[in-house]
């Protein structure tokens, strides 16, 4: 298998009151190409930072990051959102909606920014394949929450990335809610061989993975394959 992402070494340290924090410490690890796995952790462990490194949101204070054979670390900002727009998707906890714009246009606007000529009808495509199909006008605000991820997802899907970072998915949804946006990511997954890399503290979801990469005080102390 090909591997997306490698993670080499990589260490991330902030300046503090008390000195420099390190959050991750020396993390290694490789992604293989269409597989599902899960980031786990307690609240502190560097889940959220490893995940914005792998997709060079942030900066490594040491270490590498290679994803879709890019070595971020020596790209700047702008060429690193252009390899983020072109190769990832991204789904988080708290959805990140436009609030002004239905279903449908939330969904049209990514692929409209690509320059993609047929925008509306892939996002309807892609909603009706998350069964919103008849929420197409309605905004955000008259959505309940797991309809609003799963908003998130058709606009993620829709960009037809090669791999899709998810970031506490289910997070903010009730557990009936949550185990249906699951089974959703993995049906996805499943059809279009998008790669899937999703932060959880939830041990259930995990073990529905492939692999499980553990981490606690931000060293990675155990890597499970499902």
């Amino acid at each position: 298998m090909n591997d997306i992402l490698k993670v080499e070494n990589l260490t991330r340290s902030y300046p503090s009151a008390g000195g420099m924090l390190t959050v991750l410490h020396d993390v290694s690890f490789k992604i293989n190409v269409g597989t599902v796995n899960a980031i786990i952790g307690s609240s502190g462990s560097g889940k959220s930072t490893l995940l914005g490194l792998c997709a060079g949101l942030d900066r490594p204070s040491s270490g590498k990051v290679v994803l879709c054979d890019n070595l971020l670390n020596d790209l700047n900002e702008d060429r690193r959102a252009f390899i983020r727009n072109q190769h990832v998707g991204f789904v988080f906890q708290n959805f990140q909606l436009i609030p002004t714009l239905t279903a449908l246009e939330n969904v049209m606007t990514p692929l409209e920014i690509r320059g993609e000529k047929n925008a509306e009808s892939q996002a309807k495509t892609w909603l009706d394949r998350v069964g919103l199909g008849e929420r197409f006008g309605h905004y955000p605000s008259m959505l309940s929450g797991g309809e609003q991820q799963r908003v998130a997802i058709a606009r993620a899907f829709a960009n037809r990335p090669q791999i899709l970072f998810a970031d506490e998915p289910t997070g903010n949804l009730d557990e009936e809610t949550g185990a249906k946006v699951e089974q959703l990511l993995f049906d996805l997954n499943k059809d279009s061989r998008i790669t899937l890399l999703i932060v959880t503290h939830d041990p259930e979801l995990a073990r529905k993975t492939q692999r499980i990469l553990h981490l606690k005080g931000g060293k990675l102390i155990s890597d499970e394959t499902n």
